[in-house]
């Protein structure tokens, strides 16, 4: 009898009712077992490619101008509280999703598939952002091209874009410096070069009739997204190794443009300008807000970009280091991303025998305006103008790369028997798309559509998944479980000072940051332009779309379950059956063998399917000890019954018996 019911153990009869993992075959259990995702070849592919992705433009058009604005070298006292509260623990929050589960934005929401909508939100505002990002990357690449020449284009009134209002911003000399120019109604050559040759903005009447494409920004665009997919062809593997180049040269570039800053005359001036404390500004919450919006966006938390990247590093990456390294590499430099910008625009105050802050400017303003116009001041100003825009270039690829393989690697995870065999293809079909819907960027009135993408893609929609993304690892999923996941990970869990940043301190920022936006809303604008309403209207719908999938990805993982609706949300809640580490090698603790296609004897999955009613899978999955197996015989016998209910089995069965906590999850 006993040798019957040896054989009756290792040969079960599986009529669709009952299989362990390994003797699932090819039924389907709704897993996907996918071909290999790729991993980073290189040591160093995974931090270079997270220094490259926070290291963006923000880092030079948007840091040196929130820094002089909101009281100089003051503004670094909050900056790093900020860093402290928000940046360093959610950048460590998102890598540990990431490297914990090995999957992208979406699926890694089996964390908690009620919160699925967070994942989808992700993807629409990174897909916003890489639409009009790579438009600012093409006008790069035609600043570029254009500083190839003997003499730059903007250097000089006279050519057919130029207005009579044109005036070359150079001062006099007399004997005792530059005599002060009067810029009252006059206009730089370089800022009629950018307003009416590269954008050709007077060809459009407003957002509401953009105007004819201009056929040279289409061409840039197209040459972007170009360069983007080669270098993303081969997903991590590829732009592992282009980052060494991408995110090192700008380093490299920002040092001779720093060296040949400070060396100029008059520079001091606009590094004093720069840095010079004012404590009374730390008295407003306007400069605590700015900082903490400093910190959130230029670490991209949020996008799913660091979350993509940790999921490609093996299970024990040390993400605790990385993440110090990262955040405080940006930080530093940003301040010396200022100093050079602002060592030139001290050079051309006193050129200009203006003070600083006529001259200062962010955003596109100071990169294809008022630096350019610098450039032009220089000797061999060709080579330096070239230099600044092919920093800018490398700058704004890295994160760039980074939101194009969040969406692939998102889509692909979720659909990774079609996809990932075919997942080059599905990369080009993807840059063609995002071509095709930027082609109104290249239009004369382009730069409407991108500064309404800008304000609105990522504001208070990022705000609210990143807060959506803190409290369901948190206080759904649970602070002591998330830990523990750490644990097996690094080796350690995560302090108090990570506990109560995650718990409390970042939540509680980011809600402030919210409110703060949604109080302080101001309307679009551009220069004198302002945003008629239903343009306003269209940006806000923007942000809300990507709020309202949260609530809807809630309703949709609510039907899927069960029984009363409570009984339904507490479901949906629950982490999924193969939530945990991707390779069984890895999977200890609770989650050995939870993986479907896992070959370990010890414990034993348990899959039902309801009769012939078809309303859905139930689902029990049973941790048992090895040494108890045997004991579930009489179990296993009543299941394979023919007038036997899989409820009754289970009622029958005494846990009690095994060594081991059993866990049904149904």
């Amino acid at each position: 009898m006993k040798k019957l019911q040896g054989a009756h153990l290792r040969k079960p009869v599986t009529p669709d009712l009952l299989m362990t993992p390994s003797d699932q075959g090819d039924v389907d259990l709704d897993v996907d077992f996918a071909a290999d995702r790729g991993n980073w070849t290189g040591k160093l592919d995974f931090l270079l490619s997270c220094i490259g992705y926070c290291v963006g433009l923000g880092n030079v058009w948007r840091f040196p101008y929130r820094a002089y604005t909101n009281g100089g070298g003051a503004f670094l006292v909050p900056y790093f509280l900020m860093l402290a509260i928000c940046g360093i623990p959610l950048f460590f929050l998102e890598l540990s999703l990431g490297q914990f589960s090995s999957l992208g934005p979406l699926a890694v929401w089996k964390i908690s598939p009620l919160f699925k909508g967070a994942g989808a939100a992700m993807l629409l505002i990174v897909g916003l952002v890489a639409i009009y990002y790579n438009m600012i990357i093409a006008y790069v690449l035609f600043y570029l091209f254009a500083s190839l020449t003997s003499d730059l284009p903007w250097e000089h009134c006279g050519n057919w874009w130029n207005t009579e209002l044109c005036l070359e911003h150079r001062g006099s000399k007399d004997g005792n410096g530059a005599l002060p120019l009067n810029l009252t109604c006059t206009v730089s050559p370089s800022e009629e070069y950018w307003s009416r040759y590269v954008l050709h903005i007077q060809g459009s009447q407003g957002i509401g009739s953009p105007g004819e494409i201009r056929w040279n920004l289409c061409l840039c665009l197209l040459l972007a997204w170009v360069i983007v997919f080669l270098c993303i062809l081969k997903g991590v593997k590829s732009s592992g190794k282009v980052v060494y180049f991408t995110a090192t040269f700008p380093y490299l570039i920002l040092l001779m443009l720093l060296v040949r800053g400070v060396t100029l005359p008059g520079a001091w001036k606009g590094i004093q300008f720069y840095l010079t404390p004012q404590f009374h500004h730390l008295l407003s919450s306007k400069v605590w807000i700015e900082a903490a919006l400093q910190i959130f966006y230029s670490l991209g938390v949020g996008f799913g970009g660091l979350l993509t990247f940790a999921s490609y590093n093996t299970f024990h990456q040390n993400i605790y280091r990385d993440t110090f390294i990262v955040t405080l590499g940006n930080a530093i430099t940003s301040i010396l991303a200022g100093f050079a910008i602002f060592s030139v625009l001290g050079y051309m105050s006193q050129e200009l025998g203006v003070p600083v802050d006529q001259v200062a400017k962010a955003g596109p303003g100071l990169a294809f305006v008022v630096y350019p116009q610098a450039m032009t001041m220089l000797p061999l100003s060709p080579f330096w103008s070239f230099l600044f825009f092919f920093m800018l270039l490398t700058l704004g690829l890295d994160s760039q790369f980074a939101f194009l393989e969040t969406i692939v690697t998102a889509v692909t995870d979720e659909f990774p028997y079609y996809l990932r065999p075919k997942k080059v293809v599905f990369s080009g079909l993807i840059c063609v798309a995002m071509y095709l819907m930027g082609l109104i960027l290249t239009t004369d009135g382009g730069m409407y559509w991108l500064v309404l993408l800008d304000d609105y893609s990522a504001s208070f929609g990022l705000l609210v998944v990143v807060i959506t993304t803190c409290l369901a690892v948190t206080r759904v999923y649970g602070i002591q479980r998330f830990c523990r996941d750490i644990h097996m990970m690094l080796g350690f869990k995560p302090g108090l000072y990570f506990r109560a940043c995650w718990l409390f301190l970042s939540p509680a920022t980011l809600l402030a940051l919210l409110v703060y936006s949604i109080v302080k809303y101001q309307p679009s604008e551009y220069g004198s332009y302002r945003f008629p309403p239903w343009a306003e209207l269209l940006g806000i719908l923007m942000g809300l779309l990507s709020c309202l999938m949260i609530p809807a990805g809630m309703l949709v993982a609510v039907l899927r379950e069960e029984g009363s609706f409570w009984e339904r949300l507490q479901q949906a809640s629950r982490p999924a059956m193969d939530w945990g580490p991707s390779l069984e090698e890895n999977r200890t603790g609770m989650y050995v063998a939870t993986l479907a296609g896992s070959q370990s004897p010890k414990p034993l999955m348990v899959h039902m399917r309801k009769g012939t009613s078809a309303e859905g899978l139930l689902y029990a999955r049973m941790t048992v000890s090895a040494v108890c197996i045997r004991s579930t015989d009489k179990m296993l016998s009543c299941l394979q019954g023919a007038h036997s209910s899989a409820e009754t089995c289970l009622g029958d069965f005494k846990p009690e018996i095994c060594g081991e906590e059993m866990t049904v999850v149904g």
